[in-house]
């Protein structure tokens, strides 16, 4: 038993150091490469049509999708129960971490509506702070399910202040002539690949954990749609552009993840392996 137990946690301890090492990896890769700056032609959108009195009102109005799921999340979350009255979280340390991800969200709603009523890269800075405060809670929300509750917990405001932060820095480094959006970058992209690393490589505590990797393929569809904006709208005709489909699949992504926390069930045993205790735990649902 010892044996075992030892092998456990020696495997355990070789799939966090996996989650680390891509961690400095990703940071290394975004100090070494030649600096990324914002090109000016990414705010020249597809459609700019305004309706209403609003400029560019479809990319505008189509931000209110992160509003309706970002307050039913934190609705949900305040409330911290399912339905039937069943806890929602099996340690209430998570409920921080999933209150950032959905406050995060619903601001994005007016950061980034401010953005596309006058694009430009003064005002991106505020529809991408709240993208990377929302990045970074998910990090840390699915580091404490599938990790350890702890350190998702010591986690979340180092995350918060890291996501904020290369906002921050590629705001003053354009300001100084050096405009560097690397770490933004690897926010954004390095985030997704850790949260693909953890989903493999740990067990969740609970059921419907394949339903993270299905948010993330939302979000994939949404980036897609981003780079293909101009081609999307005159493949509609002139009515929809990849950018607003952009918003709409980002939005339904995090809804995704709210229906998980919603549908969701502790698995009996799994806090013991997911803290490094226990043995192996095999579920169809990880």
């Amino acid at each position: 038993m010892d044996s075992d137990a030892t092998r456990v946690r020696n495997h355990r301890e070789l799939r966090i150091a996996v989650i680390c090492a891509s961690a400095v990896l990703i940071s290394l890769v975004a100090g070494i490469a030649p600096r990324f700056t914002q090109p000016e032609e990414y705010h020249h959108f597809a459609d700019q049509e305004a309706a209403l009195g609003i400029p560019n009102f479809c990319n505008v109005a189509s931000n209110l999708g992160f509003l309706v799921v970002g307050m039913m999340g934190l609705y949900f979350v305040v409330r911290g129960t399912h339905s039937d009255a069943r806890p929602a979280f099996t340690d209430a340390s998570e409920r921080w971490s999933w209150g950032v991800v959905f406050a995060g969200t619903a601001v994005t709603c007016f950061g980034s509506a401010f953005y596309h009523l006058a694009p430009d890269s003064a005002r991106l800075a505020w529809d991408r702070l709240p993208m990377a405060i929302a990045f970074m809670g998910i990090v840390a929300a699915i580091v404490s399910e599938r990790v350890s509750a702890r350190a998702g917990q010591s986690l979340l405001v180092p995350f918060v202040v890291l996501g904020s932060g290369t906002v921050w820095y590629w705001r003053w480094s354009a300001a100084r002539g050096v405009e560097n959006l690397n770490p933004y970058a690897a926010v954004q992209y390095g985030s997704l690949l850790l949260l693909l690393l953890l989903t493999a490589l740990f067990p969740s505590r609970y059921t419907r954990g394949r339903d993270t990797i299905e948010a993330l393929v939302l979000y994939g569809l949404a980036k897609v749609c981003e780079y293909f904006d101009r081609p999307i709208f005159v493949a509609t005709g002139n009515r929809v552009s990849g950018h607003t489909l952009k918003h709409l699949f980002a939005a339904v992504a995090i809804f995704w993840l709210l229906r998980m926390l919603a549908l969701r069930k502790p698995i009996a045993g799994a806090s013991d392996v997911v803290e490094g205790h226990g043995s192996a735990l095999a579920d169809p649902n990880r």
